[in-house]
């Protein structure tokens, strides 16, 4: 099935019936976003292939009808991503077989600058029921998961200016209870954008000006929604951003800023843009910075300005460019860009373990997934380490499908699904 685009800033609605076994999914089976079910990177589940290659352990592949770059999301038989066809902006959905259920066109596309870099880099968000998709041309639309219908879109750009990024959007939409909510950070206006989940109309949208030089203004990251904490004074739902040489915390519900701490770019360096993304760990939110010479830690809690009082740690030796930490159990797992991997202590930033994959001359974009045990980390050309983290580093196997690679592994039910630039990959044991 094959839908077209539909014109206007908020398109013409499509009243359809989702089938109740999509959304009534268990959580823990799907991967309803970027940084799956629990928005740090950890997956569930056993038995996943520690090792493959393209003949070897690949339960199927299928050749994408466009090109791009976005994490896939997953909910029960249905797998989403973008990518642009003939021009357009698109989403297609495939079972977990592989067969393609629907295809969509949207808008025109923007194509990417960056050789790594598409016009869909974004990753879609899913709540079983809907499918809410972003691209570099600033459309932002929402499609029924069932048959790719289109419910509602809107162009940001169109709504609020231009998109003045030097390179290729990066941010993907992040779901709060009632919204669908965008972060712009760029060279000019800069802002938080929340729309009804539903319709489409514009909930809220609150400036973000943080006054950073040049480059330094400009984010790629994405935005974790979190559980308020009501013993530390904080509201039933918070947007955690980072960008602009701050992290801020927003109220979910207006978007008004609650605390903000600075200091990530000190010597006010012009090109500190910023890739990676915040991470939830524990009471602290980990923010990688300065182009992965940076990793700080801050503690929850506070109003205003809490640069001075809720810093925890910093670490000036380790962090990452691109890829975001995972962290779980108190602990957090960095992989640079380089390949080196550390597991830290969340409430200290000490050094647990530290090692090595195996490097060339290609760097580590993808963000690494911490599942039954394992950390899985993936080099841009495609190949994979499997890394045990039970008493420390070793690595167990991997595998390569030598095709370019920044997406994010996704892990569900024991398989493991790779997304190159030009396919998609299921990788899963006998």
């Amino acid at each position: 099935m094959v839908r077209g685009s539909c014109g206007g800033i908020v398109g013409w609605l499509v009243v359809a019936i989702v089938p109740a076994a999509l959304a009534d999914q268990p959580a823990a089976q799907n991967w309803p976003g970027w940084r799956g079910p629990t928005l740090d990177g950890v997956a569930a589940g056993s038995g996943y292939a520690t090792r493959w290659s393209p003949t070897e352990n690949v339960r199927w592949k299928v050749t994408l009808p466009g090109l791009g770059a976005s994490t896939p999301v997953v909910w029960g038989d249905r797998l989403v991503l973008t990518c642009s066809i003939d021009g357009h902006d698109a989403a297609v959905c495939y079972s977990r077989d592989g067969k393609e259920l629907w295809r969509t066109n949207l808008g025109s596309a923007k194509p990417g600058k960056h050789k790594k870099a598409t016009g869909a880099n974004s990753s879609p968000v899913t709540d079983g029921r809907h499918v809410w998709v972003y691209f570099k041309s600033g459309e932002l639309a929402c499609l029924d998961l069932a048959d790719g219908a289109v419910r509602w879109k809107a162009n940001l750009q169109e709504q609020f200016g231009e998109d003045t990024l030097w390179w290729d959007l990066g941010t993907s939409p992040v779901l709060s209870a009632k919204a669908v909510v965008v972060a712009v950070m760029q060279s000019g206006p800069s802002y938080l954008a929340a729309f009804d989940r539903a319709t489409g109309k514009l909930l809220w949208k609150q400036d973000r000006l943080l006054g950073a030089p040049e480059e330094a203004a400009q984010s790629y990251s994405t935005p974790l929604v979190v559980a308020g904490d009501a013993a530390k004074g904080e509201p039933a739902e918070m947007l955690v951003v980072l960008g602009a040489d701050h992290v801020t915390a927003h109220d979910a519900a207006d978007g008004r800023e609650i605390w903000r701490v600075g200091g990530l770019n000190p010597g006010g360096e012009r090109f500190f843009r910023s890739i990676a993304s915040p991470v939830i760990a524990g009471d602290h939110v980990i923010a990688p910075y300065a182009r992965g010479s940076t990793l700080t830690a801050i503690r929850r809690g506070g109003k205003g300005d809490v640069t001075a009082t809720h810093v925890a740690w910093v670490r000036k030796d380790l962090g990452a460019d691109v890829p975001t930490p995972t962290a779980k159990d108190g602990k957090v797992y960095v992989c640079t860009d380089r390949g080196t991997v550390a597991c830290l202590d969340a409430a200290t930033g000490k050094t647990l373990w530290s090692g090595e994959v195996e490097k060339n001359r290609n760097a580590y974009s993808a963000s690494p997934i911490l599942v039954d045990g394992r950390l899985v980390v993936t080099r841009e050309d495609g190949a994979t380490a499997v890394i045990d983290v039970g008493d420390g580093f070793k690595v167990i196997g991997g595998g390569n499908v030598d095709e370019m690679t920044v997406a994010t592994p996704v892990c569900v039910d024991g398989r493991i699904y790779l997304r190159t630039h030009d396919s998609l990959w299921c990788i899963a044991g006998n």
